[in-house]
């Protein structure tokens, strides 16, 4: 191949290939995940509250908007087992009766790179003992992601 001809398709292929990669202005946008495992691998007791920690990954480039997300926490319970809370949420939202929900305020992260979330749900004073399903979901941009946890709640002192 004489040399004007490679000139010719470096000209042609190069830009193809910088297409192919993401824009400038479609950086990806922050993401959201829950928990920390301080946060359900103890025990509660009625009254106390739940902290949820967010973990916050931060593109290597930022968006240049801020995240039009919000951050959402349930507790149900109580379940007798784990084996029951499992059996019970495998369709969706529990259908048991007796079963109370204890909700976070929504939180809208603003998108900062330093930002530490934390949602909070109050457990009531008049929970039963027994298992719960925290459920968490990030909420943005017409999709929703969840997750969920088993949070155990035992019997005051």
């Amino acid at each position: 191949m004489n040399a004007s001809r490679v000139r010719l398709l470096t000209c042609m292929v190069i830009p193809l290939l910088t297409a192919c990669g993401p824009a400038p202005s479609e950086a990806m946008p922050m993401t959201y995940t829950c928990c920390e495992a301080l946060d359900v691998d103890k025990p509660y007791q009625p009254g106390q509250t739940l902290t949820v920690d967010w973990t916050v990954e931060s593109p290597e480039e930022p968006a240049g908007t801020p995240p039009q997300v919000e951050l959402a926490a349930l507790l149900t319970g109580p379940f007798a087992t784990v084996g029951d809370l499992k059996a019970a949420t495998e369709g969706g939202a529990p259908t048991v009766p007796g079963l109370v929900t204890f909700a976070a305020a929504p939180f809208r992260p603003s998108g900062m790179p330093d930002e530490r979330p934390v949602s909070t749900i109050v457990i009531g004073p008049d929970a039963k003992p027994g298992y719960y399903n925290l459920v968490t979901s990030v909420v943005g941009d017409g999709n929703t992601t969840s997750g969920a946890s088993i949070i155990r709640v035992v019997p005051m002192p």
